[in-house]
């Protein structure tokens, strides 16, 4: 096979090329000039073929670039039209089979048209000729020419002399462009334009313009060239004197390698990475640092300062991976429940994985103790592959720990937030500014104020910490804040926050975590194993009714913490196998249940009525009593009542009198007894409006001798026109009805939007009545016993409001 090749090969060698047709030759990144002598290597078999055929018949070869160097094969489209007519000089084979010609560019040729049957790229080609060089515009850009071109000669620090002489003797203004356009360092693209250009003024025209550019390059690489070596002067002449005074030192006895301490700390200053305003200030004070002797007692301070600008996150980031399906799958993972805040974290993933850049708000997360705000802080960034820092606020007073102090004091630190920086090493980590509802002002500023600029996205990209003296960027941070109660807050820095509350966990739910997470990592950290020890699920709901009252669920583990001791204890002592502890065991263990049923207090008494209220540690059933005694028509109340409770009260027998009639009560009833309202648990504080409504229940219960029912419970803000009022805590009262037993719950009407905030277990175990008077609530709550009719008191009043 190979042989007829071989033979094909050469009998198709043996055709021979008309007059007016050129062997052609494809170049990768070569374009060659008329006039100029070039070396080229062949690589391609009809590159050789080409090559060969021209040396044998003693005729010029044609040199084309194609379009695409990576092509080993182009076909004949991929060639430029124009191309460069060459006498091969010298053909050339090296021992190890490699093929090199030396060419001398004769003239400019066209492609007319490809001829076939050839081992090689052939083609008819029309001869392109200089045209004539007479006209006043190309003598004078002739002239100009030869002066840039000397001029470039000139800049160039290794360019032989004898160039100088050999251009300034060309006298054609096509061959001086051409040779000026072999020089230049252009593109292959570039030289074939220039090579394209047939017209002799254009042509003068380009191969000026890119002179000029690369003059102007060569000049501007020169400048940089002398301000390096200048600096390298310096530096070297910096470090010989620094070797001097080391020797000097050593001589005396006085070197103790404080110089390397030094070194060390201009390495890490130029490692940060740091801006330009930092950079600058930081090689300022290191200047000083070096000036100043060890002993002074401002060194060890401005070490420690350079020290925390080398150490501080400037550029230092980590990557976000934000996967929302990846995300959700760690938040619940981590979390049973809060579906609404699941939810809204992943928006606000999404918002940041479409807009990396964008200005997001900062979140606040909202709710009692132990369910699970910081947690989420940390799952958060779990699911960005982010770092986590924490910063807890809980009694800061002084503005100085957000900001740092000022170098002048001894000790000065920055503030808590660029320490939490340092500490987790990432401008983009994931900051928890915890329990911020727990910052309190003092004599050394309000630090509530200081973080006005940190959680602000238009301000905090240019934080000033009074320690660091310079701005550092806080924008990347992620920032999310903790509460467990809004009132104590600034309006200006709740305005900044986006609030997200984490309302309290029904029993269902209690008991889901506890199975899913907190068992799991009880008998972790007591050192057992799920053979050894097991908790039954009535033991742990008998756990949550009994033994803990929260919203969240941190008793919960301390006491299944305790369960898991007291069978470690057993199996560390007695040696036993298993135990799996049922609800019978917890007395032996707990002892006696910590907390009775609301039930066995809830009686059908005259004069008590449940209400509901709102605590930092989620909600609460709240018992209003109320006993009338001889006297003179005083009002006494008693139970720890704050002012807004009080007035509650006090507009709630106002209520009651102005209406004896329709109740059927003597108005002397009133002026010969002292009534007496107590709120029990006196030992705790009270406030607010929102017990208004069982207040006037009780009354009007104490004052008909009719008991309320003792399955419901109500919450409300009355009005001396026997309206009911919205108040707030829908959600915390209503799951603590619900874990009190209740069945029935009263709400105002205009409440009645929060009814979607309340979980669906709560929605379908109890019965909601909306109250849009006094009158309904009485209907409801007294409205039961037998051979009792209640009036409608306010018939009115509602017919008015509904009109």
């Amino acid at each position: 096979m190979k042989t007829r090749e071989a033979g094909k090969a050469k009998d198709a060698g043996a055709k021979k090329l008309p007059e007016d047709a050129l062997a052609i030759i494809p170049l990768r990144n070569l374009v060659l000039f008329p006039g100029m002598i070039a070396p080229i290597s062949l690589g391609r078999d009809i590159s050789i073929a080409a090559a060969q055929e021209a040396v044998n018949a003693e005729h010029n070869v044609g040199l084309l670039l194609q379009h695409d160097p990576e092509n080993d094969m182009p076909a004949r489209e991929q060639l430029y039209g124009i191309g460069t007519a060459a006498s091969v000089l010298r053909y050339i084979t090296a021992q190890d089979g490699s093929h090199y010609i030396v060419c001398q560019g004769q003239h400019r040729f066209r492609i007319i048209e490809y001829l076939d049957g050839y081992p090689y790229y052939a083609a008819r080609v029309q001869s392109l000729p200089d045209p004539d060089e007479r006209s006043a515009d190309i003598q004078a850009r002739f002239i100009q020419l030869k002066e840039r071109t000397a001029e470039i000669i000139d800049l160039l620090p290794q360019a032989p002399s004898e160039l100088v002489g050999a251009t300034q003797n060309i006298t054609s203004a096509a061959s001086l462009a051409d040779f000026v356009a072999g020089l230049l360092e252009l593109t292959p693209q570039q030289k074939q334009d220039v090579l394209e250009t047939l017209d002799l003024q254009r042509r003068l025209d380009k191969v000026l313009s890119l002179l000029v550019r690369r003059i102007e390059v060569v000049q501007l690489s020169n400048e940089i060239n002398e301000q390096t070596k200048e600096r390298m002067d310096d530096k070297q002449r910096e470090y010989l004197l620094r070797e001097q005074l080391k020797t000097i030192q050593d001589e005396l006895g006085e070197f103790d390698g404080s110089n390397s301490e030094l070194e060390d700390l201009a390495e890490a200053i130029a490692k940060a990475d740091l801006p330009p305003e930092a950079e600058a200030h930081a090689q300022k004070e290191l200047h000083r640092l070096q000036r100043m002797p060890e002993a002074a007692a401002e060194y060890s301070m401005l070490c420690t300062y350079l020290e925390w600008l080398a150490e501080l996150p400037w550029s230092s980031t980590t990557e976000d991976r934000i996967d929302i399906a990846q995300a959700r799958r760690i938040l619940d993972e981590d979390h049973f429940g809060l579906d609404k805040v699941k939810r809204r974290i992943l928006e606000h993933l999404a918002v940041r994985k479409l807009n990396p850049n964008g200005k997001s708000p900062i979140m606040c997360f909202v709710g009692p103790p132990g369910v699970g705000k910081t947690s989420l802080g940390q799952s958060i960034a779990r699911a960005t592959g982010r770092k986590f820092a924490r910063v807890s606020l809980g009694g800061v007073h002084d503005e100085a720990e957000i900001r740092g102090h000022r170098r002048t004091y001894v000790g000065a630190l920055p503030g808590n937030i660029l320490q939490a920086l340092r500490k987790a090493g990432s401008r983009n980590c994931v900051m928890m500014l915890d329990e911020i509802d727990k910052l309190g002002a003092g004599i050394h500023g309000d630090p509530s104020a200081a973080l006005l600029e940190v959680l602000d996205p238009e301000q905090n990209f240019a934080f000033r910490d009074n320690y660091l003296g310079v701005p550092f960027d806080l924008s990347k941070v992620m920032f999310i804040c903790t509460a467990n109660m809004l009132d104590t807050v600034p309006g200006a820095l709740l305005d900044r926050m986006e609030v997200i509350r984490l309302p309290g966990y029904t029993e269902e739910e209690k008991a889901q975590i506890a199975r899913r997470y907190l068992v799991a990592r009880q008998l972790e950290t007591d050192g057992l194993t799920p053979q050894q020890c097991g908790i039954s699920d009535e033991a742990i709901r008998a756990i949550i009714r009994d033994y803990t009252r929260e919203a969240g669920v941190r008793n919960l583990e301390r006491e299944i913490g305790n369960v898991f001791r007291h069978v470690a204890m057993r199996v560390a002592e007695e040696g036993m196998a298993q135990m799996q502890v049922e609800a019978r065991d917890l007395p032996d263990i707990l002892g006696p249940k910590k907390f009775e049923s609301e039930l066995a207090l809830r009686t059908r008494l005259s004069g008590v009525a449940t209400g509901l209220a709102w605590t930092p540690i989620g909600g609460d059933i709240l018992f209003i009593e109320a006993s009338r005694t001889a006297g003179s028509g005083k009002l006494i109340l008693t139970g720890q009542l704050g002012d807004v409770m009080k007035e509650s009260a006090q507009a709630a027998l106002t209520l009651v009198k102005s209406h004896c009639a329709p109740l059927q009560i003597e108005p002397e009833a009133f002026d010969k007894h002292d009534i007496h309202v107590h709120v029990p648990a006196g030992a705790l504080p009270k406030d607010g409006p929102s017990a208004g409504i069982a207040m006037f229940v009780a009354l009007t219960s104490l004052m008909i001798e009719t008991p309320v029912r003792n399955d419901c419970a109500m919450t409300g803000e009355i009005s001396l026109r026997g309206l009911v009022l919205p108040v707030g805590g829908i959600k915390e009262k209503v799951l603590a009805a619900l874990q009190a037993g209740i069945k029935v719950v009263l709400l105002p009407a205009r409440n009645r939007k929060d009814l979607d905030d309340i979980p669906e277990q709560a929605r379908r175990e109890l019965q909601f009545i909306w109250l849009d008077t006094v009158d309904d609530a009485v209907q409801e709550a007294l409205g039961d016993t037998p051979g009792l009719i209640i009036p409608h008191l306010f018939k009115e009043i509602t017919h008015e409001q509904r009109a």
